[in-house]
């Protein structure tokens, strides 16, 4: 299942041409991830809390397509491409009106107490892996 999450673009998000500020399209997609995780109802704040676990992106490979402008309506839709125990690779996809502007392949890894490598826990990796269960054709 894909999630998709819209953001408008504001002011304080363009640069001096008037187009989105590179490293914005950066803080649309952790949004985006935000809320794709909480809408597969993992609680980020408990699992750190309780467990002591949290995810980090360890890799980001982007292609800056097209460029947004001030006032658009941006869709950003994040889908898991893959899952092992310990990373989350996921696809996000920036597009305004159908036509993509931004895509990202992002690594993400799972973390214990002070940072060391972790497995991402048993229900969390069943949560994600029936996600990309009915992601697929």
């Amino acid at each position: 299942m894909s999630h998709r999450f819209e953001v408008r673009v504001y002011y304080e998000d363009t640069d001096l041409a008037g187009i989105v500020y590179y490293a914005n399209y950066l803080k649309f997609i952790e949004r985006a991830r935000s809320e794709w995780v909480r809408a597969l109802g993992i609680d980020q704040s408990a699992l750190k809390a309780g467990q002591g676990i949290v995810f980090a992106v360890r890799r980001v490979e982007a292609d800056y397509l097209s460029p947004a402008l001030f006032d658009d309506l941006l869709s950003v839709e994040t889908v898991l491409t893959g899952l092992t125990g310990a990373r989350i690779s996921l696809r996000q996809i920036v597009s305004r009106g159908g036509a993509v502007l931004f895509r990202a392949d992002v690594t993400l890894v799972c973390l214990g107490a002070g940072g060391a490598p972790a497995r991402i826990p048993a229900d969390i990796r069943q949560l994600l892996g029936e996600s990309r269960e009915t992601s697929r054709p």
